[in-house]
């Protein structure tokens, strides 16, 4: 059986958490500016593996969004590809990207399917590196006889 850190558990639960949103805010951000969904999904690996170590890899597995890592990369890379389907239907090579603005009354924000794109890169990023990390975590476990 495996060594509890208590410490680690405990520290690890608004971590990951506070990890997750800077992710969040790295894939928004780097819409502008370098980051964006590779980067924001490197950081929410690190979210994952710090829960991995924490509690186990199988604990950090059903913590992924759909619960499973190929899951949640499949669906990032088909988030990816269909951000530029749209391109096709108005005569354009594939990933030409769509612009516009949104008016809020007061402002108005620019939208673009860049952004559909990058939160595919995000999520198959975390999908697939967490899938990986989190197998290499377990193998550990499994030596080990714990989790």
């Amino acid at each position: 059986m495996r060594d509890r850190l208590v410490i680690l558990e405990v520290v690890a639960r608004p971590l990951y958490w506070i990890i997750l949103a800077a992710s969040v805010w790295v894939l928004f951000t780097g819409h502008n500016e370098p980051g964006g969904g590779f980067i924001g999904g490197l950081v929410a690996v690190s979210a994952t593996v710090l829960w991995a170590v924490a509690h186990g890899s199988q604990a950090a597995e059903r913590r992924l969004p759909l619960g499973d890592s190929v899951r949640l990369a499949a669906v990032g890379v088909a988030l990816a590809a269909v951000s530029g389907v749209h391109a096709f239907w108005d005569g354009q090579d594939f990933l030409t990207h769509a612009w516009g603005s949104l008016p809020l009354g007061f402002t108005s924000l620019k939208v673009s399917t860049v952004m559909i794109f990058d939160l595919g890169v995000y999520l198959c990023v975390w999908g697939g590196l967490a899938g990986y990390s989190l197998g290499l975590l377990g193998l550990d476990e499994r030596k080990d006889g714990g989790a």
